[in-house]
């Protein structure tokens, strides 16, 4: 009946091989056996070893504390170079300094003789003091007949370049 050819294909019937008769093969190892399995780690050898690092650090440390020995040493020759040439500049500066405030004396005094050529009895150029010592003039009396601004420039002229 058709009922139980149904049954008959689901059950394996006719036109079917049933599960008993196949042959399954088996996957088995080879007959040499397997090789052996690597379970250690194996992490390859990386820098230098700490002793090596410490040598080195110790080393670039002593080439760093002579390089600075040597250096300050080149430093404190500069230096004295530097105050040696000044020493040697001082005369020369002081007396460019010197032939300066003459000038501005001079050019003081005539600006004085024009001013007070109607004043009976003004001597030009005499001390108001009446002594024999002679005084550097402050900035003040050297610059009181020029423009403000040479006075200006003159006290403060190198610091508007800081």
């Amino acid at each position: 009946s058709r009922v139980q050819q149904r049954r008959g294909r689901r059950a394996g019937g006719p036109g079917r091989a049933s599960m008993a008769a196949s042959k399954v093969m088996q996957d088995m190892p080879p007959a040499e056996g397997y090789g052996p399995i690597d379970y250690k780690r194996n992490l390859p050898r990386r820098g230098l070893s700490g002793y090596t690092m410490f040598a080195a650090g110790i080393g670039i440390m002593l080439f760093g504390f002579w390089r600075i020995f040597t250096w300050n040493r080149e430093r404190r020759r500069l230096l004295i170079e530097d105050l040696e040439t000044r020493i040697a500049l001082l005369p020369l500066l002081q007396a460019e300094s010197d032939r300066r405030l003459l000038r501005q004396m001079r050019i003081n005094l005539e600006e004085e003789a024009i001013i007070m050529k109607d004043v009976p009895g003004w001597k030009v150029g005499e001390s108001a003091f009446h002594n024999d010592r002679w005084l550097k003039p402050s900035l003040n009396e050297l610059f009181n007949l020029r423009p403000r601004e040479e006075l200006v420039h003159e006290r403060f002229g190198y610091q508007w370049y800081v």
